[in-house]
């Protein structure tokens, strides 16, 4: 994993499910999830923070954003 700078993280309820986006202040690259409020602030935190840092890995070796922009 490689080390991470500054994240913003935000929690929006939405009916029965809250929304997490993850923010990287580097990058300004930006994922969501949407889990059950049930699993706690701290399962949803680890989980967005994994697929920020999935998209990171990615964005670093290359790949490009869907519908082949770059960001």
């Amino acid at each position: 994993m490689a080390k991470r700078g500054e994240v913003i993280i935000e929690f929006y309820r939405v009916g029965a499910c809250v929304k997490v986006s993850a923010v990287d202040t580097a990058t300004f690259i930006e994922v969501s999830i949407v889990g059950d409020p049930a699993c706690g602030e701290e399962a949803l935190k680890r989980a967005v923070l994994q697929k920020l840092e999935y998209v990171l890995e990615r964005r670093g070796k290359g790949a490009s954003a869907p519908g082949g922009l770059l960001a």
